[in-house]
């Protein structure tokens, strides 16, 4: 529960979000005139239509032998500043487009008083995911409640009082853009428009019913109610945008936004509300953390000031906090991505802007894999098909970037990208060139196979786009006249340094790709003329793992590293985590921490998230506690949404997913139960995680050690458990899908 004694004043630092999937809203409490800031995800500018043109980052002009003339000069002069190589390869962004905001739903109440007393509250219970405001005035004890509901496709909210006649609002749509008409009849308000940019169409209805009251439709587009005991709305927006290329649209939203808004009209609120919360529990019960948080929520402790009495320190308020956090990341991923709308993006579902920062879009170079980073190990695999349908969907667009820009087969996507398919490039020197994109994103597909087996999912949705991610590389790396290894050149490592030939991070994602590929053809009994390319390439490839002079991992094939470098990214660890070569205790691990704690525990949102992973992945769970410290401390907004600065969300996911991984990993095989353990944390117990193979698995532990493990099997298989509870520390069983483990031995069920 996150609850606070005010209204919120500022959207970014303090509205609390709701969401479906498709549909968001923050909301801000306030009573003279409630606010929610709504937000639709397919409304963007940019794409086919827009203003300028558009051309996925493909350029208008071929620009015959530049690539090969970058690498040329690369093998010569060994690298080339990024100014220069933007100025041969990059191409002006031309209707890339933003994210848009839907406007604002604005319920004046009338004799609501100006400012709280003592008797407000506002929260949002993440475990039911309802948002509500309680204050008491004049007597009465008004209540206000809302939600967002993935099962009707609509956000609605309730206003009642514990007197009859005490509710009445003004209900009326603003927006900051002038391209709608807004017009009230009965008890609809319908919102109609087309953005200017691209000719999007979109719309927004809706409808307003009272208990006891009546509703009166205004000429300025406004819905009142009166002398209600209770009064409900339900909201409904979509728009033309479909995720088909070329042309990105699809049916006039008109239909589907009539059917959504009445059919949950037709509906008892308590019905309604009760769909919504099963829904939503089905998805966020199967998790629970106890840290020694107990009781989880100390009485009189709004949020915002538990956030600023944090210190990482010992008492159970902090606990509480920590444990708040792991959850919101799995509540804000249930809420931003579900079946039937794009995936999570740099903010979720959430902006109140018609330019949010980085158009609040999908960075590939790290910012969308991470927002997934929680889906499988926190058991909300269901929230990845967003995820998966849109990677599918830039195939299409990629085979012709693939083309036009590298005059090959496979499929590419760069540095980021937005939903009307931008695969190529533009002309920010540090930042327009990542063709490995493509290859990580590719990760996640494979991890969800892993983690499942399902091999009608690897062979239909997962290996498809890994194979034609494979070709592209097979067609594109290029062999280093240093030493004859494979290279991705030009290269370059995220938002850092020089272009080279085989920047480790590019090796290493590559040689993820060629692996996994190579583990699910072989699964799949793949053409064997495919997997003998693909293993003759593995031996080919340039690892791009090599310590370097001062002990460290080297960001590049030349051993070009400084120790007082601090920069954020850490991209040359990625062996490490998110992939899988770099195992703990070895020496390339000892290389990674040197790198790490070169790099301090500063940095970005995102960046810290990613460094507690990283001491986890490294087994001290001390050094990742302190990375979750400085995260809450420097790094979170008192709704708790992390910020960068300015605000996005895979600060959020990778805190989730990294405390995740400090309880079980089994990124090598072994299922390691404990493996990252701090000494905060000396009791606790946690139920539902999940592990590669197909176990869930619920923990407990005392004095820093295990002391009960429970292992449910989802299938038929040999699992290998790491754990203080075997003599030796390891034991291996046959799995047999549906029975349950329990360790210390119990009987079998």
């Amino acid at each position: 529960m996150l609850w606070y004694r005010t209204p919120a004043t500022d959207w970014e630092r303090e509205s609390l979000p709701i969401g479906s999937g498709a549909l968001g809203a923050g909301v801000f409490g306030t009573l003279p005139t409630e606010r929610l800031t709504l937000n639709e995800k397919s409304l963007w500018t940019g794409g086919p239509g827009a203003t300028g043109g558009y051309d996925h980052g493909d350029g208008t002009a071929p620009r015959p032998g530049a690539l090969a003339s970058v690498q040329r000069r690369i093998d010569a002069e060994g690298a080339l500043a990024p100014d220069t190589v933007a100025a041969e390869l990059g191409r002006p962004r031309r209707g890339y487009g933003a994210y848009q905001v839907l406007g604002d739903l604005e319920l004046a109440v009338p004799g609501a008083p100006s400012a709280p007393d003592a008797s407000y509250r506002r929260s949002l219970d993440i475990a039911s995911a309802l948002a509500a405001v309680t204050y008491t005035h004049q007597g009465t004890t008004h209540t206000r409640e809302f939600f967002a509901s993935h099962p009707a496709s609509v956000i609605a909210g309730r206003f009642s009082a514990d007197r009859p006649g005490q509710v009445g609002l003004t209900l009326r749509y603003t927006s900051p853009r002038a391209d709608f008409t807004a017009t009230a009849a009965g008890d609809r308000l319908t919102v109609r428009g087309a953005l200017q940019d691209n000719g999007l169409r979109f719309e927004t209805q809706i409808r307003v019913t009272a208990d006891g009251g009546t509703v009166t439709a205004g000429a300025d587009g406004t819905l009142t109610v009166s002398g209600a005991d209770s009064a409900r709305f339900v909201l409904a927006a979509g728009t033309d945008y479909a995720d088909t290329y070329p042309h990105y649209r699809g049916e006039d939203p008109h239909r589907a936004v009539t059917a959504a808004v009445d059919a949950a009209l037709a509906r008892p609120h308590d019905a309604l509300r009760a769909d919504h919360v099963r829904d939503h529990r089905a998805l966020f019960d199967r998790v629970r953390l106890d840290i020694g948080q107990s009781p989880a929520e100390p009485p009189g402790l709004p949020t915002d000031e538990s956030l600023s009495g944090y210190t990482g320190g010992e008492s159970a308020a902090d606990r509480a906090l920590e444990a708040l956090l792991f959850q919101y990341g799995r509540y804000l991923l249930i809420a931003s991505s579900r079946p039937g709308s794009l995936p999570a993006n740099l903010q979720g579902v959430w902006n109140n802007d018609t330019a949010p920062p980085w158009s609040a879009d999908y960075h590939t170079n790290i910012n969308l894999q991470m927002n997934y980073w929680p889906a499988e190990v926190t058991n909300l695999a269901e929230t990845t098909a967003p995820y998966d349908r849109y990677i599918e969907s830039l195939r299409a667009p990629g085979r012709h970037s693939a083309r036009a820009l590298f005059g090959t087969e496979g499929w590419v996507v760069h540095n980021e990208t937005n939903p009307y398919g931008f695969t190529g490039v533009h002309d920010w020197a540090t930042a327009f060139w990542f063709p490995e994109a493509a290859a990580w994103l590719t990760q996640q597909l494979y991890d969800h196979y892993r983690f499942s087996g399902s091999t009608g999912y690897l062979r239909t949705t997962a290996y498809p786009v890994m194979k034609e991610a494979a070709e592209f590389w097979l067609a594109n790396l290029r062999t280093d006249p240093r030493d004859g290894q494979l290279v991705v050149t030009p290269s370059y490592s995220p938002e850092h340094g020089d272009f080279t030939a085989g920047a480790s991070m590019a090796q290493q994602i590559v040689h993820d790709l060629f692996t996994n590929t190579l583990e699910a053809a072989t699964a799949l009994g793949d053409e064997p003329a495919f997997r003998t390319r693909l293993r003759t390439a593995l031996d080919r490839l340039d690892p791009g793992l090599r310590v370097g002079s001062w002990g460290q991992l080297q960001e590049w094939k030349a051993d070009r590293d400084s120790p007082a470098d601090d920069h954020r990214h850490l991209s040359h660890l990625f062996a490490l985590h998110p992939g899988r070569r770099i195992e703990a205790g070895s020496a390339l691990a000892e290389a990674a921490e040197v790198s790490l704690t070169a790099r301090g525990d500063g940095g970005t949102g995102w960046s810290k998230a990613w460094k507690i992973n990283f001491w986890a992945r490294l087994r001290d769970g001390d050094h990742a506690h302190t990375m979750l410290a400085e995260l809450l401390t420097h790094s979170t907004l008192p709704n708790l949404w992390d910020t960068h600065p300015p605000f996005q969300l895979d600060g959020n996911f990778g805190a989730t997913a990294g405390i995740a991984e400090m309880l079980v990993q089994s990124q090598h095989g072994p299922i390691e139960i404990l493996p990252a353990l701090p000494a905060r944390w000396p009791r606790g117990r946690v139920t539902g995680l999940r592990a590669r193979g197909g176990a869930t698995l619920d923990i407990a532990w005392q004095d820093g050690r295990a002391t009960r493990l429970t292992l449910r099997a989802g299938r038929t298989g040999e699992l290998t458990l790491r754990s203080t509870l075997f003599p030796g520390g390891e034991r291996t069983l046959r799995a047999s899908a549906g029975r349950t483990y329990t360790f210390p031995d119990m009987p079998e069920t």
